[in-house]
Protein backbone atom coordinates (compact mmCIF):
# COMPACT_ATOMS: atom_id res chain seq x y z
CA UNK A 1 0.00 0.00 0.00
CA UNK A 2 1.41 3.23 -0.79
CA UNK A 3 0.41 6.78 0.54
CA UNK A 4 1.16 9.83 -0.63
CA UNK A 5 0.58 12.94 1.19
CA UNK A 6 0.53 16.91 0.04
CA UNK A 7 2.29 18.35 3.03
CA UNK A 8 0.84 22.07 2.00
CA UNK A 9 -3.10 20.74 1.30
CA UNK A 10 -2.79 18.09 4.53
CA UNK A 11 -4.15 15.66 1.72
CA UNK A 12 -3.84 11.74 1.81
CA UNK A 13 -4.30 9.40 -0.78
CA UNK A 14 -3.65 5.96 -0.21
CA UNK A 15 -4.18 3.23 -2.72
CA UNK A 16 -3.99 -0.65 -2.44
CA UNK A 17 -1.93 -2.54 -5.49
CA UNK A 18 -4.52 -4.40 -7.71
CA UNK A 19 -4.62 -7.59 -6.58
CA UNK A 20 -4.15 -10.09 -9.94
CA UNK A 21 -5.98 -13.04 -11.10
CA UNK A 22 -5.93 -15.87 -13.44
CA UNK A 23 -7.28 -13.46 -16.12
CA UNK A 24 -5.80 -10.07 -15.25
CA UNK A 25 -5.95 -7.28 -12.71
CA UNK A 26 -8.28 -6.16 -10.21
CA UNK A 27 -8.87 -2.65 -9.89
CA UNK A 28 -7.36 -0.84 -6.47
CA UNK A 29 -9.33 0.63 -3.16
CA UNK A 30 -8.25 4.25 -3.45
CA UNK A 31 -8.81 6.49 -0.48
CA UNK A 32 -8.06 9.91 -0.14
CA UNK A 33 -9.13 12.41 2.32
CA UNK A 34 -9.24 16.41 2.11
CA UNK A 35 -9.72 18.88 4.67
CA UNK A 36 -12.41 21.27 3.97
CA UNK A 37 -13.19 23.66 6.87
CA UNK A 38 -14.54 21.82 10.22
CA UNK A 39 -14.94 18.86 7.88
CA UNK A 40 -12.79 16.76 6.23
CA UNK A 41 -13.62 14.43 3.23
CA UNK A 42 -12.89 10.91 2.83
CA UNK A 43 -13.42 10.10 -0.81
CA UNK A 44 -13.25 6.35 -1.13
CA UNK A 45 -13.25 4.89 -5.02
CA UNK A 46 -13.46 0.71 -5.73
CA UNK A 47 -14.66 -2.11 -3.67
CA UNK A 48 -15.27 -2.03 -0.27
CA UNK A 49 -15.00 -5.50 1.23
CA UNK A 50 -13.82 -7.41 3.76
CA UNK A 51 -10.20 -7.13 2.17
CA UNK A 52 -10.27 -3.53 2.02
CA UNK A 53 -12.11 -2.59 5.05
CA UNK A 54 -8.70 -2.57 7.25
CA UNK A 55 -7.63 0.54 4.81
CA UNK A 56 -11.18 1.90 5.49
CA UNK A 57 -10.86 1.84 8.96
CA UNK A 58 -7.01 3.36 8.79
CA UNK A 59 -8.18 6.14 6.73
CA UNK A 60 -11.09 7.06 9.12
CA UNK A 61 -9.33 6.70 12.19
CA UNK A 62 -6.62 9.35 10.61
CA UNK A 63 -9.37 11.73 9.36
CA UNK A 64 -10.91 11.92 13.05
CA UNK A 65 -7.56 12.70 14.54
CA UNK A 66 -7.73 15.52 12.02
CA UNK A 67 -11.55 16.85 12.93
CA UNK A 68 -14.45 16.18 14.48
CA UNK A 69 -17.07 15.97 11.48
CA UNK A 70 -16.28 13.57 8.86
CA UNK A 71 -18.24 13.25 5.28
CA UNK A 72 -17.46 9.92 3.40
CA UNK A 73 -17.78 10.09 -0.07
CA UNK A 74 -19.00 7.38 -1.84
CA UNK A 75 -19.61 8.33 -5.40
CA UNK A 76 -17.21 5.77 -6.63
CA UNK A 77 -17.78 2.98 -4.83
CA UNK A 78 -18.50 0.09 -6.98
CA UNK A 79 -19.47 -2.51 -4.45
CA UNK A 80 -19.60 -2.53 -0.64
CA UNK A 81 -20.41 -5.10 1.92
CA UNK A 82 -21.32 -5.60 5.84
CA UNK A 83 -17.20 -5.82 6.88
CA UNK A 84 -16.73 -1.73 5.59
CA UNK A 85 -20.50 -1.09 7.40
CA UNK A 86 -19.39 -2.25 10.74
CA UNK A 87 -16.51 0.06 10.10
CA UNK A 88 -18.31 2.98 9.06
CA UNK A 89 -20.83 2.28 12.43
CA UNK A 90 -17.66 2.15 14.68
CA UNK A 91 -16.46 5.47 13.71
CA UNK A 92 -20.07 7.30 13.78
CA UNK A 93 -20.62 5.80 17.20
CA UNK A 94 -17.57 7.15 18.23
CA UNK A 95 -17.38 10.63 16.55
CA UNK A 96 -21.14 10.95 17.94
CA UNK A 97 -19.53 9.98 21.31
CA UNK A 98 -17.14 13.02 21.22
CA UNK A 99 -19.65 15.44 19.34
CA UNK A 100 -18.56 14.89 16.43
CA UNK A 101 -20.53 13.55 12.75
CA UNK A 102 -19.92 11.43 10.09
CA UNK A 103 -21.96 11.77 6.92
CA UNK A 104 -22.31 9.43 3.85
CA UNK A 105 -22.91 11.11 0.21
CA UNK A 106 -23.53 10.20 -2.65
CA UNK A 107 -23.88 6.60 -2.71
CA UNK A 108 -25.23 4.53 -5.28
CA UNK A 109 -27.67 2.15 -4.37
CA UNK A 110 -27.05 -0.24 -7.10
CA UNK A 111 -23.47 -0.58 -5.72
CA UNK A 112 -24.21 0.20 -1.99
CA UNK A 113 -27.34 -1.98 -1.21
CA UNK A 114 -26.12 -2.68 2.14
CA UNK A 115 -26.46 0.41 3.09
CA UNK A 116 -30.51 0.38 3.10
CA UNK A 117 -30.64 -3.39 3.53
CA UNK A 118 -28.89 -2.54 6.75
CA UNK A 119 -31.27 0.29 7.43
CA UNK A 120 -27.97 2.20 8.32
CA UNK A 121 -29.15 4.87 4.88
CA UNK A 122 -32.07 6.00 7.51
CA UNK A 123 -30.08 6.37 10.32
CA UNK A 124 -26.81 8.13 9.54
CA UNK A 125 -26.65 11.66 7.70
CA UNK A 126 -27.05 11.28 4.47
CA UNK A 127 -26.80 13.38 1.27
CA UNK A 128 -26.95 13.13 -2.34
CA UNK A 129 -23.74 14.79 -2.52
CA UNK A 130 -20.04 15.99 -1.02
CA UNK A 131 -21.67 19.99 -1.76
CA UNK A 132 -25.03 19.25 -0.17
CA UNK A 133 -23.21 17.65 2.86
CA UNK A 134 -20.84 20.85 3.37
CA UNK A 135 -23.85 23.30 2.96
CA UNK A 136 -26.18 21.30 5.88
CA UNK A 137 -23.35 21.98 8.20
CA UNK A 138 -23.82 18.18 8.67
CA UNK A 139 -26.81 18.34 10.26
CA UNK A 140 -28.90 15.69 10.04
CA UNK A 141 -31.49 15.54 6.65
CA UNK A 142 -34.85 16.63 7.09
CA UNK A 143 -37.14 14.18 8.53
CA UNK A 144 -38.90 13.97 5.41
CA UNK A 145 -36.61 13.35 3.22
CA UNK A 146 -36.85 9.48 1.43
CA UNK A 147 -34.49 7.01 2.61
CA UNK A 148 -32.70 6.74 -0.99
CA UNK A 149 -32.05 9.90 -2.46
CA UNK A 150 -32.77 10.36 -6.30
CA UNK A 151 -28.71 10.92 -6.36
CA UNK A 152 -27.71 7.67 -5.26
CA UNK A 153 -30.40 5.58 -7.46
Amino acid sequence: MARIAGPALGRHITASPGARFAGGRLDALRLSSEPRGDSVIVTVSGDLDVVTSGQLDDCLARARRERSRIIIDLAAVDFMDTSSLAVIVGHWKKLGASGGTLALAGARYKYTKALWITGLADRLPFYGSVQEALDAGLAPPPADSPGVPDAAK
